[in-house]
């Protein structure tokens, strides 16, 4: 018997704490509009680097991490900045994240031109997560392994599926549980503006 590696136990243990589910645990989260709940963050920024011909761009303090995506890419949040975006947190063996998958890439595809769309999967393991990506056509658009938790940790999200809709100002709102087509298009139509 091999002894366990540090990233199983922490992997282990962040499932002990997560749960696939729609339950939303957090005591301090807003009631919610829908069957999911959310909470609002106030954007926090910092100026990042930009051509000296521009303003700074202000970079939000949730989207200054820096992960590789399943494919093993470099991928930094800070691209984000400045752009209505939304993050879909699931996992891999995640049974509601798989009834999510069509809406998501259905909502992406009728929106793509208006919101960036980033997966962020946790939970699981590299491998699998590249097979969910193609097994549930969610392809179009970049899916970030968070192996550790970090960007989990990050948006304050416990559970999946979630969504954090981040708008060009910065601010952020986190959504926990599925949504639906209908639900999830409604979201990113008011994130938006149209």
């Amino acid at each position: 018997m091999r002894p366990a590696r540090p990233l199983t136990l922490a992997a282990v243990a962040l499932f002990a704490l997560t749960a696939c589910g729609t339950q939303n645990t957090d005591a301090s989260a807003k009631a919610p509009s829908s069957p999911a709940a959310s909470t609002s963050a106030p954007a926090e920024s910092a100026p990042s680097a930009s051509p000296s011909n521009s303003a700074p761009a202000e970079v939000p303090k949730k989207l200054r991490f820096t992960v590789k995506t399943v494919d093993g890419k470099p991928f930094e949040g800070s691209t984000l900045a400045g752009k209505d975006a939304v993050l879909w947190f699931w996992a891999p063996w995640c049974g509601e994240c798989r009834r999510e998958a069509p809406h998501v890439a259905a909502v992406q595809d009728a929106t793509k031109d208006k919101a960036v769309f980033v997966g962020v999967a946790g939970l699981g393991q590299t491998p699998d997560m590249r097979a969910f990506v193609k097994d549930y056509k969610v392809t179009a658009f970049e899916h970030v392994a968070d192996l550790d938790g970090t960007v989990w940790k990050r948006f304050g999200v416990t559970q999946q599926p979630a969504y954090a809709f981040v708008d060009d100002s910065g601010k952020v709102e986190v959504i926990r549980g599925e949504l639906g087509e209908k639900a999830l298009a409604d979201k990113v139509a008011e994130l938006t503006g149209n």
